[in-house]
C-alpha cells in the first residue's frame, strides 16, 4: 500500500515522567528546553521583526541600500500577504471540517500550480537547438527573448545544480540560476570536460518513451499474454478488443529492459507476424519460465523504505539510500493511468542508478486493467519487483473496489494475483493491512491462499482501514501472521523510529521492516538501526540534508521556475513530517515514540527551533533559505492533516 502521508498514531502510550513530564502521548523534553506557545512565537517572531529592522537601516529611511540581498527584500515585500493568506485558508478549511472528522487528505486546501507562476513562458523551441517551432504563429509561448528576460524574476543563486553536476544546463536563460552559465551575448555554456565525464554515467531509467505514449493512447498496444491469462483465469474466452491490423509494433527500445517481446513467448498466433523482432532468438522467446524459475526476491534482513505517497519521490529515496535504505520501492501508480499513457504517472516509476534494489507499486480493482499494465511493465522498465497495493485506505481508491477493499473481494482478489504473476517475468508482492475493520482481522485468511497464488513476498501493515492512523500498530498480530505465512517471507510495518523499535519488531519473526513515516520524520534512521544507536544529529546537518533534497529535486524536476516551484511543494510537504522529529539532545527518556506529539520547546540554536515549528508559514521560511524567496501570492497548505494525536 501507498502509505498516505497522513500522520501520527494514537495519541495513548508514552507516558512520561521526570522534572519534565507532560501530559500523556508528549514527548518528554527536558525542563529546561520546554516553553509555552505563545513564548515559542514570540521566539520566532523576533526574527522577522529582526530582518524588517534590517530591511531600513538607520540613515537609509527610504530603504534603497544597494547591498540589500535581493532575495530578502522580495521576501519581506510578500511575507504579510502570503500570511493574510494562509490564515484565511485556514480559516476556511476548519470552517469545513467543525463537523468533520479529519479524514487525512486535505482535499479543500488552496493550491496553485507550477505552471501559473510563470506570466511569459519561453517556447520550448527555442532552447533546443536547431529546432523550429511546430506552431508557428500559433504558438501560445514567447518567442522574444529580450521580452521573456524583462519579466522573469531575479536568479535566485549564483551556482547551477544541474551545470556543475552535467556539464550543461538544459534550460539555458529559462534557468533560475542562469547567470551561472550565460555567456556574454546570453549564449548556453558547456563545460565539455564534465559533460564527457558524464556520458558514461548510468541515467535514469523507466521513462516512458513518446512513441509508446501515443500507441497507449490510440489504443493500439497488444496485450496478448494478458488475455491469454484472462480467459484461462475466467474459464471463457475474452473478447479481443483490438483488431489485428492496428497491432502496434513494440520497438526494439520497449524491450531491451528484459530482452522479451511481446509476441516471441509460446506458439504461434494471428498476432505473431505483426509484431518485428529484434535481436538473437533466445530459449526464453520461445519457452516460457515456470514459476519456480523466475527470479528469487532475497531481501530478507534488509531495510525497506515503504511506497509513500507524495513523499515517496525519486529525490527523497535517493536520500534514504545515502543514509542506508537497502530497498526502494516507487510510490503508488494508478494502473489505468499507467495504461492511459500519462506522463506524471509513468513519472512516479523512474528509478535512479543508486537504487540498487527497486520495485514498482501498482494500485488497481479488476484483472483485466492489472494484468494488462503488469504485462506492459514487464517489457518497457527495469525492476526487481512489481508490488500490488491492497492497503491504501483512502476513499478515492477504496470506494473504486481497490486498495483495502480487495481484502474483501477475495475473487477479484485471487484473479489479479494470479493474472499479474503469470505475465511478470520479476517476482511478485503484495502490500497489505491487517483488515477493513478495526476488530475483524483478514490478513492471517488471506496469507496462506496468496503463498498459493505465487506471491513471492507480503508486507504487513499492524493496522486496519477502520483504524487509519489513530492506533499503534498491532506486532503481536503481525508476529501471528509471520508464522501463518511461512515459508513465504512476512516484512512488518508500523511505528518505527529507532533502532529499539526495529529489534524489537524483528524478534516477532519477521523476515524484515519496512518502514514508513519514521523515515520522513528521520531519514536517517537507516544509519540509526544499522549502528545501533542514536544519532544526536544537529540542525546545520539537518539543513544539509534538505539542501541535498533541492540540489535533487533541481536535477529531477528541472531548474526553471516550474522545476523550482515543484522541489518547493514537496519539500514543504516533508516538512510537515519533519517538524516533528524532537531531537535527541532535548529528550528526558530514549527513544522518541511515533505516537508522542512534540510539545513546544527552544531549541539549542535558532535553527533548531524554526525547524520545530508546526506552522506553514516557517515550513516556508526554511524553503527560501534554500530556493530563493517564494513567488507572488503563494499559499501552501499540506497534503495531508494530521488526525494522529486526536
Amino acid at each position: 500500500m501507498a502509505e498516505d502521508a497522513e500522520a501520527g498514531s494514537d495519541s495513548g502510550g508514552g507516558g512520561n515522567s521526570g522534572a519534565g513530564a507532560c501530559e500523556r502521548g508528549v514527548a518528554p523534553i527536558k525542563a529546561q528546553y520546554r516553553t509555552t506557545k505563545e513564548q515559542f512565537h514570540q521566539y520566532l517572531d523576533a526574527d522577522k521583526r529582526e530582518d524588517e529592522c534590517q530591511k531600513t537601516p538607520e540613515g537609509d529611511p527610504e530603504g534603497s541600500d544597494p547591498a540589500e540581498p535581493e532575495a530578502k527584500r522580495i521576501r519581506l515585500e510578500h511575507e504579510q500577504e502570503n500570511g493574510k493568506a494562509e490564515v484565511a485558508a485556514e480559516q476556511l478549511s476548519d470552517q469545513r471540517q467543525v463537523s468533520k472528522r479529519a479524514r487525512g487528505q486535505n482535499k479543500s486546501r488552496p493550491h496553485v500550480k507550477p505552471t501559473h507562476y510563470d506570466k511569459e513562458r519561453l517556447c520550448p523551441s527555442l532552447l533546443q537547438e536547431s529546432t523550429t517551432c511546430a506552431f508557428g504563429d500559433r504558438c501560445r509561448f514567447l518567442h522574444d527573448v529580450g521580452r521573456y528576460l524583462e519579466t522573469k524574476p531575479a536568479d535566485l543563486g549564483p551556482r547551477c545544480v544541474l551545470f556543475d553536476t552535467f556539464g550543461r544546463c538544459p534550460y539555458g536563460v529559462t534557468c533560475r540560476f542562469a547567470g551561472a552559465h550565460l555567456g556574454p551575448e546570453g549564449q548556453n555554456l558547456v563545460q565539455e570536460e564534465v559533460v564527457a565525464r558524464c556520458v558514461h554515467l548510468p541515467p535514469v531509467r523507466n521513462s516512458l518513451d513518446r512513441a509508446l505514449q501515443q500507441q497507449l493512447r490510440k489504443r493500439q498496444v497488444c496485450f496478448e499474454r494478458a488475455e491469454k491469462a484472462l480467459r484461462r483465469l475466467t474459464q471463457g474466452p475474452m473478447p479481443v478488443v483490438i483488431p489485428e491490423s492496428t497491432v502496434a509494433t513494440v520497438t526494439p527500445e520497449q524491450n531491451s529492459c528484459h530482452g522479451q517481446l511481446d509476441t516471441a513467448r509460446g506458439p504461434s498466433t494471428p498476432h505473431d507476424s505483426s509484431v518485428f523482432t529484434c535481436g538473437p532468438l533466445t530459449d526464453q522467446d520461445i519457452i516460457r519460465l515456470r514459476p519456480c524459475e523466475k527470479k528469487r526476491l532475497d531481501i530478507s534482513g534488509k531495510l525497506y523504505l515503504a511506497p509513500l505517497t507524495t513523499c515517496g519521490n525519486l529525490p527523497f529515496r535517493r536520500i534514504c539510500k545515502r543514509f542506508g535504505a537497502d530497498v526502494t520501492c516507487g510510490e503508488m501508480a494508478v494502473c489505468t493511468n499507467l495504461l492511459q499513457g500519462q506522463m506524471s504517472e509513468w513519472a512516479l516509476l523512474k528509478r535512479h542508478p543508486c537504487e540498487d534494489i527497486f520495485g514498482v507499486q501498482l494500485e488497481g480493482a479488476f484483472p483485466d486493467t492489472m494484468t494488462k499494465c503488469a504485462e506492459l511493465l514487464n517489457r518497457t522498465i527495469d525492476v526487481d519487483f512489481v508490488d500490488i497495493n491492497v492497503g491504501c485506505p483512502i476513499d478515492l481508491v477504496y470506494k473504486k473496489g481497490g486498495g483495502c477493499a480487495l481484502m474483501n473481494r477475495s475473487a477479484k482478489f485471487q484473479q489479479i494475483v494470479r493474472g499479474v504473476n503469470e505475465v511478470l517475468d520479476v517476482p511478485l508482492t503484495v502490500k497489505m493491512r491487517t483488515g477493513v475493520q478495526e476488530r475483524v482481522s483478514l490478513a492471517h485468511r488471506l496469507l496462506p491462499e496468496l503463498r498459493d497464488w505465487g506471491v513471492a513476498l507480503v508486507t504487513l501493515h499492524g493496522r486496519s482501514r477502520e483504524q487509519r492512523y489513530t492506533r499503534l500498530a498491532d506486532w503481536p498480530y503481525i508476529e501471528q501472521c509471520a508464522k501463518v505465512a511461512s515459508p513465504m517471507p512476512l516484512f512488518g510495518n508500523g511505528d518505527i523510529l529507532s533502532f529499539e523499535d526495529a529489534n524489537y519488531a524483528m524478534q516477532t519473526g519477521v523476515a524484515g521492516v519496512m518502514i514508513a513515516r519514521g523515515a520522513l520524520l528521520k531519514p536517517w534512521l537507516f544509519t540509526e538501526i544499522k549502528e545501533q544507536r542514536h544519532w544526536d544529529i544537529s540542525s546545520s546537518e539537518r539543513l544539509d540534508i534538505l539542501r541535498d533534497f533541492t540540489h535533487y529535486g533541481l536535477e529531477h524536476w528541472g531548474s526553471d521556475t516550474q522545476g523550482v516551484e515543484r522541489t518547493r511543494r514537496f519539500l514543504l510537504e516533508w516538512l510537515s513530517f519533519l517538524c516533528r522529529y524532537v531531537p535527541v539532545g532535548l529528550l528526558e527518556r530514549l527513544p522518541q515514540r511515533i505516537n508522542e506529539r512534540p510539545p513546544y520547546y527552544l531549541g539549542r540554536d535558532h535553527l533548531e527551533t524554526l525547524m520545530a515549528s508546526q506552522q506553514a508559514a516557517d515550513w516556508i521560511r526554511i524553503s527560501e533559505m534554500l530556493l530563493g524567496p517564494v513567488p507572488p501570492g503563494f499559499v501552501f497548505l499540506p497534503k495531508h492533516k494530521a488526525n494522529a494525536y486526536k
